[in-house]
């Protein structure tokens, strides 16, 4: 796109449509913009380049590690983590600007931190299990995320720390509780905040907008214990909290693909309705403890947490919802959470409710796609009622007669949709 702007700077100069003073403004910044982006390519071969040459060398030391004698091994076990620490100290002396040493040297040390860790855990006997040898690694890797302003560094932590939480959760037997988790988590909040205020389009900024609630939503389960049938409503508010984040002023000016938490949220949303679209949902939910039963556990309480900051959210969004505008799912959060509590004393109803839930966001995704001229919005909506068709098409209660008419109709109707828009932008 850049080099069509350029060859039509000439072009532009002679029609008199900008002047000499603009295309030089126009020439510099692109060829600026061209500049940054060897460093960019620098800084991903330097973090490329310190894991290979880290694993590289763990390698060679392991082909000999049994013949060598415990003083040899403890120095081996030390030596990439004084080099690391050296190449740490020479870039904040010496190359301090350059991201591409910052985020090689911090992820070097920051495997470095981890053998050494387990090679002395090994040379010594000493006793210990996976999760406390994360956590040590984690705490100790934590400073490089802002000492060296290593974003890698911040990755490899929000990694680390989603998967400490995982192994004394899921993994370990008996299953225990994470509350360590958010205070982890929140330990990397100022380095996210200076990130977003640096760049909104950096990569790193992007990554982190998708990791940081998928590493939510893979820890959210840790908490069930003994009502696991209300972590369903749990996870629902948490994913409509989600959507209302990336749906606020600040990450709606963002490109689509950096804004992973309304992306995350309104198909994460999508999906758990489908499942709850199904009578077999609501017949299993009548088998569990009633509401009254349920308050006591600790699931309960997270449910309405989540529920009541979506309600939260959205009564301080500046934007006032409209369902006309595709805004229904705004609240759906909180239309679900009533249809979750009215499951509790009928399995009939609440399926109604959320077909009909569902129905009425496909049909409001639709009207907002061709209201904003967006194609990508007027398919998404007519995804979400094809989805809901397909559910349906499973449901043995309907002839194959009318599944297949419903299915001929959608097909027509993507059709006529996406022809109409089109038509309609062409002619514009």
């Amino acid at each position: 796109m850049s080099q069509k702007i350029l060859r039509a700077l000439p072009e532009l100069l002679e029609a008199g449509v900008i002047s000499q003073d603009t295309a030089d403004r126009i020439r510099g910044y692109y060829q600026q913009k061209e500049g940054q982006q060897p460093n960019l390519l620098f800084s991903i071969f330097g973090i490329l380049g310190a894991l290979l040459v880290g694993l590289g060398i763990f390698l060679l030391i392991a082909h000999n590690w049994d013949e060598l004698s415990r003083a040899t091994k403890t120095i081996i076990a030390f030596a990439p983590l004084v080099l690391g620490q050296a190449v740490a100290a020479y870039t904040l002396l010496r190359r301090s600007e350059s991201v591409a040493w910052r985020e090689a040297s911090a992820t070097f040390l920051i495997l470095a931190i981890g053998v050494c860790i387990a090679l002395i855990s090994q040379i010594y006997q000493i006793p210990g299990n996976i999760s406390s040898f994360l956590l040590s690694w984690i705490l100790l890797g934590l400073p490089l995320v802002y000492v060296l302003r290593s974003s890698m560094a911040g990755v490899l932590y929000l990694i680390g720390v989603t998967y400490y939480a995982c192994e004394i959760g899921y993994f370990t037997h008996p299953q225990s509780e994470s509350p360590i988790y958010w205070g982890l988590l929140l330990l990397l909040a100022p380095h996210y905040y200076l990130l977003s205020q640096k760049s909104t389009t950096g990569n790193f900024f992007l990554a982190f907008n998708w990791l940081i609630p998928i590493s939510m939503l893979t820890v959210l389960g840790v908490i069930a214990q003994f009502e696991g049938h209300l972590m369903f409503l749990a996870y629902f508010s948490l994913l409509g909290l989600f959507y209302l984040v990336g749906h606020t002023p600040y990450f709606q000016r963002l490109k689509t693909i950096f804004n992973g938490y309304e992306i995350i949220g309104s198909l994460g949303m999508i999906i758990l309705l489908l499942v709850a679209s199904f009578d077999w949902f609501w017949k299993e939910m009548g088998r569990e403890p009633s509401l009254f039963q349920s308050l006591h556990a600790h699931e309960s309480w997270l449910a309405l947490a989540l529920t009541l900051a979506c309600g939260a959210l959205l009564f301080f969004n500046k934007e006032k919802p409209n369902w006309t505008d595709g805004q229904l799912k705004l609240w759906t959060p909180l239309i679900y959470a009533v249809i979750f509590l009215i499951g509790f004393t009928d399995t009939t109803l609440p399926v109604v409710l959320t077909n009909l839930l569902l129905f009425a966001l496909g049909i409001s995704t639709i009207w907002h796609g061709a209201k904003a001229n967006h194609l990508g919005i007027l398919n998404y909506g007519l995804l979400i009622m094809t989805a809901l068709i397909v559910s349906r098409f499973l449901d043995d209660r309907f002839s194959f007669v009318i599944r297949g008419l419903a299915f001929v109709a959608l097909g027509i109707g993507f059709f006529v949709a996406n022809y109409w828009m089109l038509r309609r932008r062409k002619t514009e």
